[in-house]
C-alpha cells in the first residue's frame, strides 16, 4: 500500500509541476505577443480644426476613426479615405466634400510625374481687380468722290484724321499672376476721333451702259441749247432717280416734265432750262428733302443716265407740266406718278 501511495504522489507532483510549467510558458507567450504588438502614432484633424494625436494599433483609416467613436456626417469626407491604410506620422483630416484636394498626378504617358508644385497651380486663390485704362479710338476715313473731266484719278486730302480716346473700366480676374479674364464695366470717351476726309476726282461713266456722263453739252428739240458741267448732270440724274427711278421710262417722265416747264411761259419764273425747273422751291423733291443726296456721285441706274441725257437732246414721252405720287388722281400714270 505504501508503494502505491507513494507511487501516486509521484504521479500527482509531476502533473503538477507540468501544469505549472504550461502556465509559465503561455504567460510567457503573451507576454512576448503583447511586446510584439505593432502601435502608429497618427494625427486626427476635425472639420472645426481641433486635432488630436493617439497611438493606435488599427492600420485602417475607418478602424481607427470607430476605435476614437469619430462618425463622419453626410456632408464630410476623410483624407485619406476611409478604405486606405495608414502609417506612422500619417494626418488623418475630416473635411467638407466640396474641398479640393490636390494629389500627385499619376505617371503620365511620357514617363513624367507631375511636381505638387505644378498641381497647386490648378488651385490657387483667384484675384479680382479694377483696373482703368486710356485706349486709342482709330479714326476713320471717308472718301468724297468728285466728278471731274480728268483721265486720271486723284486723291486729295480735305482733313487729316486723328484718333480719339477714350476711358475703359476693366474687371480683371488674376490667378498666379496671370491674367485669366477681362470684362468691360464702362467706357468714357475723353476724345471724339476727327475722320480724315479724301477727296477723289474721277471721270465720271455710266454703270453698265455706254452713256459718257461728261459729254452733256446737248441742244433741246427746239434748237435751245443747255450746258451742262459733269457736276450739274449728276445732280439732275440723283434728283430724276429720287422722283422715279425704277425704269426708264419712269426717269424719262419726270425729267420731260421738267423740260416742259423750262419750255413754258407759265413756268418761266422758276428757269429756261430744267435743272433751274428742278431746284424751284417746293415743286420738286430738291427742295422738300435731302433724299436726293444719296443718290449723288453716280448712286442711281444706267437707264437714268440714259432718260436724262436722251432728254436733253429733244426726248420726250407726254406733253403734260405736272405729275404727284400715283393715287387716287386722275391723269396719266407712268412709271408711278400720275401726270396733268
Amino acid at each position: 500500500m505504501r508503494k502505491q501511495e507513494k507511487a501516486s504522489l509521484s504521479i500527482m507532483k509531476i502533473i503538477c509541476v507540468s501544469v505549472i510549467l504550461i502556465l509559465l510558458s503561455g504567460i510567457g507567450t503573451l507576454a512576448v505577443n503583447a511586446g510584439t504588438t505593432k502601435m502608429i502614432d497618427v494625427r486626427i484633424i476635425l472639420q472645426n480644426g481641433y486635432e488630436m494625436s493617439v497611438m493606435t494599433s488599427k492600420e485602417k483609416v475607418s478602424d481607427i476613426l470607430e476605435e476614437k467613436n469619430i462618425i463622419l456626417k453626410e456632408n464630410q469626407k476623410v483624407i485619406p479615405a476611409l478604405d486606405e491604410l495608414v502609417k506612422d506620422g500619417t494626418v488623418i483630416k475630416i473635411t467638407d466634400k466640396s474641398y479640393n484636394e490636390v494629389k500627385i498626378s499619376e505617371v503620365s504617358k511620357q514617363g513624367v510625374e507631375a511636381s505638387i508644385d505644378e498641381l497647386m497651380k490648378n488651385y490657387s486663390p483667384i484675384t479680382e481687380k479694377i483696373v482703368v485704362e486710356q485706349v486709342e479710338v482709330p479714326f476713320e476715313t471717308i472718301t468724297k468722290n468728285v466728278a471731274g473731266n480728268s483721265n486720271d484719278t486723284q486723291n486729295k486730302v480735305i482733313k487729316n484724321g486723328q484718333n480719339g480716346l477714350k476711358e475703359v473700366t476693366y474687371k480683371v480676374k488674376y490667378q498666379n499672376n496671370v491674367e485669366i479674364e477681362k470684362i468691360v464695366l464702362a467706357e468714357k470717351v475723353i476724345r471724339e476721333p476727327v475722320n480724315k476726309i479724301v477727296q477723289v476726282n474721277k471721270k465720271v461713266t455710266s454703270r453698265g451702259s455706254s452713256v459718257d456722263r461728261t459729254n452733256t453739252q446737248v441742244t433741246s428739240y427746239n434748237g435751245g441749247r443747255w450746258s451742262y458741267s459733269a457736276s450739274e448732270f449728276d445732280l439732275l440724274c440723283a434728283i430724276t432717280a429720287q422722283e422715279c427711278g425704277s425704269s426708264y421710262n419712269g426717269a424719262l417722265a419726270v425729267i420731260t416734265t421738267a423740260c416742259n416747264r423750262a419750255e413754258s411761259a407759265k413756268w418761266a419764273r422758276n428757269g429756261r432750262d430744267p435743272l433751274n425747273q428742278y431746284k424751284a422751291k417746293g415743286q420738286f423733291c430738291y427742295s422738300i428733302d435731302n433724299h436726293w443726296r444719296k443718290r449723288l456721285n453716280g448712286n442711281y441706274p444706267s437707264h437714268v443716265a440714259q432718260a436724262v441725257k436722251d432728254a436733253l437732246n429733244g426726248k420726250r414721252n407726254h406733253g403734260y407740266l405736272s405729275f404727284r405720287s400715283a393715287g387716287k388722281h386722275s391723269g396719266t400714270y407712268i412709271g408711278g406718278n400720275v401726270y396733268f
